[in-house]
């Protein structure tokens, strides 16, 4: 029992000492990760994945006739994908992001940096290498890696969009925000990163307010990143409009993503995040799709 209780001693220390951030985010790809199977691909590298039927086009050297000796089909044997992929992600950290309607939802940064930073847990899991956008460090492997990433997600901020600088081509890259800023900027964003031959993925992380504005009466509206306040007195005179509008900005960054050959998705923070990381990681395992 003495040694029992040492134990759990010492594991609650390390605990205590990691990034609050960095444990809610290791819980979430934990779960997620019991739903899916790895980013496991069949390419060029030594290690066995599966046997399938042979079809027409397949060479024939592929055939595996130890295999296809046990019936009276051929079957082709397939390898793991081996290459690792280099994935780059980055999220919206600027004033307009510390906004929550209430207490009972958490703010659009902190959703923002949770669902990067799990996503980074379940990217490194599957031997990818991953880094935040902007920070100057190559993708890397590794514990350390996810351990720096919440201590700069923590600390840093970060305009509404991100700036555009040189990446490899055929890297991955993910973009986290309220997306709100104007489509054209939004779209000369986008398609500097496509011109380079980056794959990407844009998630709209939205309060449940800026979505329905479900507000009444007579309301003053302050903008958090030094706007001038606006009061409207029947702010429900102009939900109809409001939401139109939104739809319009969330169908237009939808139709910038289809151009460059990338994904859209929306979340609201009054909902878990786990389908959301979950449709991102599974959109990453399958980026040609």
């Amino acid at each position: 029992m003495a040694d029992t209780a040492r134990l759990q001693h010492r594991a609650e220390q390390a605990a205590a000492a990691l990034p609050p951030l960095l444990v809610a985010a290791s819980r979430v790809a934990s779960t997620v990760a019991q739903g899916v199977h790895g980013r496991r691909r069949v390419g060029q590298g030594e290690t066995f994945w599966q046997f399938r039927q042979y079809q027409p086009g397949d060479a024939i050297n592929r055939i595996d006739w130890r295999e296809s000796g046990k019936s009276q089909r051929l079957f082709v044997r397939e390898n793991e994908w081996e290459a690792a992929q280099s994935v780059w992600l980055w999220r919206d950290a600027s004033p307009s992001m510390d906004y929550a309607s209430s207490r009972g939802v958490p703010t659009k940064r902190e959703r923002a940096d949770l669902i990067t930073l799990a996503l980074a847990a379940l990217l490194l899991r599957g031997g990818e290498r991953v880094t935040l956008l902007g920070t100057g460090i190559a993708p890397s492997h590794g514990r350390a890696v996810l351990e720096r990433m919440a201590l700069q997600l923590e600390r840093n901020a970060s305009p509404d969009l991100p700036t555009v600088e040189p990446l490899p081509r055929h890297g991955q890259l993910v973009l986290t925000g309220d997306l709100l800023a104007p489509l054209e900027e939004v779209e000369k964003r986008v398609a500097s990163f496509a011109a380079m031959g980056l794959k990407g993925y844009l998630l709209q992380v939205l309060d449940p307010a800026e979505e329905t504005l479900p507000f009444e009466g007579r309301v003053r509206f302050e903008g958090l990143e030094q706007e001038d306040p606006l009061l409207i007195s029947r702010v429900e005179t102009i939900r109809g409009d409001y939401t139109d509008k939104l739809a319009r900005h969330r169908a237009g960054l939808g139709a910038i993503a289809r151009a460059a050959g990338w994904r859209f998705a929306t979340h609201r923070t009054d909902k878990p995040p786990h389908a959301a990381l979950l449709a991102l990681y599974t959109a990453l395992a399958e980026p040609g799709q």
